[in-house]
């Protein structure tokens, strides 16, 4: 059964404690509005939560809870994750603060889990503070990508822009290595049913750059694209996917080829990440695509250079929330379609 809006609960990873995640919080949900979409609940402490509100001068009003189940509808609920008293030291980069982001997030997911909450949206971690014996992840994706069926895919969107990676957080040096023809069959069918499901995109034709320089130039400038990725294309088109590719990464988006796919399918982080973020920044989302669970992130990391000055962005974080929510609604949407596909007459 598909929820009211306002009773989709949006659970909130509050982020690094001295990173702007807080304040782009808190600015998107001042505006009271909303809270006609959606509940949320931000894994956090609620004297964290007054401190940040304090010190922007703010008048939201929070209602601390200490479980799941005191949850209110039409509120700004703060679920207190831990009761130790943090001294915030806002644009610092700090092990304690990386530690307490952990455990919003993992509290957080924890709850996505059980069903506790509907979709999640985590506010931007450092991924060198957060790194513990009980923490060994290069960020969110990865411990996703574990905790939950499927095979996690890093999709950065804004609107129709869709840029999907092959490989995300590993050196440059390791990326050729990492293509493998069952790890791009893989991404694909990844992305395909991710645009079909969750962006009502019924036949989906999806791009794929090439990872040399010109694409390789038919196996003058390395031998991956040629060898590697361009059968595995070949042969998923055969079958009916509308891949196509690979293109020479330096000129497909400044001729606007992008325009022309439903998502395109970057092979390492840089590659992709640079044309978006010049595209998009402060309005992309990070999604994670191909979990059985919603997890959205704005496009920006913990800012620290602008935290505690109340000049943070909210918009890419207000994105993030309105994708989520987005998505729950297409994935009902699709579940009750499969269940219920239309019965073709029998014409004989």
């Amino acid at each position: 059964m598909t929820k009211k809006a306002e009773n989709i609960i949006v659970g909130i990873s509050v982020g690094d404690l001295n990173g702007i995640g807080s304040e782009v919080i808190l600015k998107t949900f001042e505006d009271l509005r909303m809270l006609e979409f959606c509940t949320p609940v931000i894994f956090a402490n609620v004297k964290l939560m007054s401190f940040v509100k304090r010190n922007l001068n703010s008048n939201i009003a929070f209602h601390g809870i200490d479980s799941l189940d005191q949850v209110l509808t039409s509120k700004i609920n703060v679920l207190n994750v831990w009761k130790d008293v943090f001294d915030v030291k806002l644009g610092q980069n700090d092990q304690e603060a990386g530690k307490y982001a952990i455990q919003s997030f993992v509290a957080a997911t924890e709850a996505l889990k059980a069903g506790s909450i509907d979709v999640l949206v985590t506010a931007p971690i450092n991924k060198y503070n957060i790194q513990s014996e009980a923490f060994k992840f290069p960020g969110h994706t990865d411990y996703l990508d574990q905790q939950f069926d499927g095979n996690a895919l890093m999709l950065m969107v804004n609107g129709n822009l869709r840029v999907g990676l092959l490989t995300d957080h590993i050196p440059v040096s390791e990326v050729a290595a990492h293509l493998t023809p069952e790890l791009i069959k893989r991404k694909i069918e990844t992305i395909k049913q991710t645009l079909i499901q969750d962006f009502n995109i019924n036949r989906p034709r999806i791009a794929v750059l090439g990872l040399n320089p010109h694409a390789g130039d038919g196996g003058v400038i390395g031998h991956e694209d040629e060898e590697v990725l361009r059968p595995v294309i070949a042969k998923m088109f055969e079958k009916g996917t509308l891949v196509f590719g690979p293109y020479p990464a330096d000129g497909f988006f400044g001729s606007n080829q992008y325009e022309k796919f439903d998502a395109v399918i970057a092979t390492y982080h840089d590659q992709g990440l640079i044309p978006f973020k010049t595209l998009s920044f402060g309005q992309g989302v990070n999604y994670t695509a191909g979990l059985a669970k919603i997890r959205t992130s704005p496009d920006h990391g913990t800012a620290f250079d602008v935290a505690g000055k109340g000049l943070a962005d909210a918009n890419s974080f207000k994105e993030a929330v309105y994708l989520a929510l987005d998505i729950y609604e297409a994935r009902n949407n699709y579940a009750e379609i499969s269940q219920r596909p239309l019965k073709v007459k029998d014409r004989h």
